[in-house]
């Protein structure tokens, strides 16, 4: 079965974005940012891989799952296909038709979706944010693998929402850590079950 990996930056604060949706304070270059562009070329969007001029086939990833409010990100930034390499979902009940041109709507029941997904033949899945969406998906996700920044933030949008609380908690292992010269921490965890 295919994993569902939440693949995020955070402050170590634990939050993704301020509470108005900006991620501008996360630094970009350093020695961490050769370390994604390398391990993980399908996490930057079509237009930065092909400005990079990465050709690389996709690794890790062949699916991306997006909150609305991570895909409206990518379209303030000009496109609404951010993913065009990868297959894209975005899950929204708010949308009332898919937000572009090869990017398919979860309009109900993302849980159920995501299960199904899994079930097909291919690479890990990729949950590229937000908070609310790992919140309602963490009884499947498999793996989080945590940018983590050496920023505190003092509040905005939490890693897993602000939703009601969960009837146990849900527990992990670090399987993989590197700290980069910038200060970047690489942290992979995989749930125990």
């Amino acid at each position: 079965m295919r994993k569902l990996t939440y693949f995020v930056a955070s402050t170590i604060d634990g939050f993704i974005a301020t509470e108005e949706g900006s991620v501008d304070f996360f630094p970009v270059g350093g020695d961490h940012s050769q370390a994604i562009t390398a391990q993980y070329p399908e996490t930057l969007p079509t237009k930065v891989r092909e400005s990079m001029g990465i050709t690389k086939r996709n690794a890790s990833f062949d699916t991306v799952l997006m909150g609305r409010k991570t895909h409206d990100f990518g379209v303030r930034t000009g496109t609404s296909s951010p993913y065009e390499h990868l297959r894209q979902y975005v899950v929204s009940t708010t949308l009332p038709e898919s937000p572009g041109v090869g990017v398919e709507l979860i309009s109900a029941d993302p849980l159920a979706r995501v299960r199904e997904i899994k079930r097909e033949k291919g690479l890990g899945i990729w949950l590229c944010g937000g908070g609310e969406l790992a919140q309602v998906l963490l009884p499947e996700i498999d793996q989080i693998f945590l940018k983590l920044y050496p920023i505190v933030l003092g509040r905005g949008r939490s890693l897993f929402g602000s939703g009601p609380r969960l009837p146990e908690p849900a527990q992990f292992r670090v399987i993989t850590s590197r700290v980069f010269e910038d200060g970047v921490a690489f942290l992979k965890y995989s749930r125990i079950r």
